[in-house]
């Protein structure tokens, strides 16, 4: 690692130890294994002294579940001693591949399910921890982070019970609103951009593409994601537009104003590659909105990025986009359970993020700074830098 040097210099704040809900397994594994790999090539001048005790194992993962009783009803059971150690906790609230018996009936575990089991392995630790890092990828009731009128705050209230109950530090992805963190001032709150991986992604995948403005251009699919949309044109060195929805707000369908039409703020699209980047895509039908406006602009390929691609109604839409040439490629990462299916699609690249996972928990488990891991504007120029020497050799 690239960070070694400044991790040699700081001894862990506690004992490592992960805590991956049965909704994030298979991404605590992965995290796991790099972790593992790591240390132990890891060479500390004191290795043997009681401070570094258990640093280097073969697993850092504590056992612990959620058995449920026939009525539903369930306890957090951690198998393995924690006293003095650093925890990681990571779940997927989206994860909806879960069940559980409910008298007999089987059930799909929902958000509130998940956020649930959370609590009780937070309460099973006991406050014998030294310290709780929650990572909650997809931000529990993000949707749901300000008041519009006589309405519930579901995300504040989500984060200031996960404080009450000691947790010190909470990590997430691309919040839908950041700001939400005013509800925890005194505590940690990261939100993380996986800007890097979107950009490493797409050159790993895609050999032709010219990265200037006269060839390629970054689209807001609306004014809430504009921010996103800005830092990446700028890291990119591109322009930027965006689209903004009309709604009709004489009528509430399924708890929202419809939306009429998207309108286009920018420069001309025609001949370019365009990049559309949003938080989520849920059901998709923005994105394949703004996708058909940019195409009827006379725009080139489009590629489809989202942090968390949920497809809450599948893929077929997307599949008659792609053979109808509306979109090119889609990019989502792997912080939400992803479907075979969608892996299997010839249109879909997969961002992974268990590395940088895991690098963030190493820094944090040493107490050292995140901050160039949260910024990636280095790590995007080096590789923007051989993306475009190959392009040229060629």
């Amino acid at each position: 690692m690239a960070n070694d040097e400044k991790l040699l210099q700081m001894l862990p704040a506690g004992t490592l130890g992960l805590i991956p809900l049965e909704s994030f397994q298979e991404m605590g594994k992965k995290v796991d294994r790099y972790l593992v790999k790591w240390r132990a090539n890891r060479k500390y001048e004191h290795a043997d002294t009681f401070a570094m005790n258990r640093y280097s194992r073969d697993s850092y993962i504590v056992k612990a579940s959620c058995p449920r009783f026939g009525s539903g009803e369930a306890k957090g059971v951690i198998s393995d001693s924690v006293r003095g150690y650093d925890l990681y906790l990571m779940v997927d609230v989206t994860n909806h591949h879960l069940t559980y018996s409910l008298c007999g009936h089987t059930n799909l575990m929902s958000p509130d399910d998940h956020f649930a089991d959370l609590k009780r392995i937070i309460a099973a630790v006991g406050g014998k921890a030294r310290r709780i890092t929650v990572i909650i990828p997809f931000l529990y009731e993000s949707r749901q982070h300000k008041r519009t009128s006589r309405e519930s705050l579901d995300c504040a209230l989500a984060l200031q019970d996960l404080i009450n109950m000691g947790v010190t530090n909470i990590i997430t992805f691309d919040a839908h609103d950041p700001k939400v963190q005013n509800a925890i001032p005194l505590k940690g709150f990261d939100s993380v951009q996986p800007a890097y991986q979107f950009i490493k992604g797409l050159l790993n995948n895609v050999k032709d593409l010219k990265i200037d403005n006269d060839h390629m251009m970054v689209i807001s699919p609306d004014e809430g994601g504009t921010n996103r949309a800005i830092y990446l044109a700028n890291v990119l060195g591109l322009d930027m537009g965006m689209f903004y929805k009309r709604r009709d707000y004489s009528k509430i369908v399924g708890g929202r104003n419809p939306i009429v039409a998207h309108e286009f703020l920018g420069s001309s699209v025609e001949g370019k590659d365009v990049l559309i980047i949003d938080d989520m895509i849920s059901s998709g039908d923005s994105m394949i909105d703004v996708a058909t406006e940019l195409k009827k602009r006379k725009a080139n390929r489009i590629f489809v990025i989202s942090t968390f691609g949920l497809f809450t109604n599948g893929l077929e839409k997307f599949d008659k986009a792609y053979n109808d040439g509306i979109i090119y490629r889609l990019l989502t990462t792997n912080l939400t359970c992803q479907d075979d299916e969608l892996l299997s699609k010839p249109y879909y690249i997969n961002c992974d993020m268990s590395k940088y996972i895991a690098y963030i928990i190493d820094n944090l488990n040493h107490d050292v700074s995140i901050s160039e891991l949260l910024d990636p504007y280095d790590r995007i120029q080096r590789i923007l830098t051989k993306y475009k020497a190959k392009n040229i050799k060629k």
